[in-house]
């Protein structure tokens, strides 16, 4: 059954990630490519509305699959997969990270695990900016496959926010409405 499987599969995204909703798109990519759920453009389409909406990104992400896959239970299935294992990690780790946080041993895990990560979220930023500039794939890769709109506001809206501190919020209306003009 459908619910089941959404169940399952957000579960594990949301138990074997650790870095927070980017990290999670890696694992989301992977399970809808296995499963078929939706295409790599409606999983982009998907993450920037998840981006524009209130909440974290991966959750936002889930509850569209999950609405995309099996209706508005699907969503509801999806959203408490990903955040169960998270709730209850928490719940039970809360007391050791605080008694221990300045241990050895605490500070080694949480090394080893930040560079995987960092890895993590660059591997979504990989994905959905190919699948941005490249809209027709890398397999058919020309200079005229890549998409120069997306490519001079995904440098620009780049320079905005991490240079000039610009106000990511400002920047995802303006470019909405610039793409209403520009596609």
């Amino acid at each position: 059954m459908i619910y089941f499987e959404l169940l399952w599969r957000f579960f594990r995204i949301g138990f074997f990630t650790v870095g927070g909703g980017y990290a999670m798109l890696p694992l989301m990519q992977h399970e809808i490519e296995i499963n078929q759920w939706i295409t790599q453009q409606e999983f982009v389409d998907i993450i920037a509305i998840a981006e524009m909406t209130p909440g974290p990104v991966a959750i936002n992400a889930a509850t569209f699959i999950g609405y995309r896959v099996a209706g508005v239970l699907g969503s509801v299935v999806a959203t408490s997969a990903i955040v169960l294992p998270s709730l209850l990690i928490i719940l039970l780790l809360s007391r050791v990270l605080e008694k221990y946080r300045d241990h050895l041993l605490t500070r080694s895990i949480f090394a080893g695990i930040r560079p995987v990560v960092a890895g993590l979220i660059l591997s979504a930023a990989w994905f959905i900016a190919v699948t941005v500039i490249f809209p027709q794939g890398l397999a058919t890769l020309t200079l005229a496959s890549i998409d120069y709109a997306s490519v001079i506001i995904a440098v620009l809206v780049f320079l905005l926010v991490s240079r000039y501190k610009i106000d990511p919020i400002k920047i995802i209306i303006g470019a909405g409405l610039l793409g209403l003009v520009i596609f």
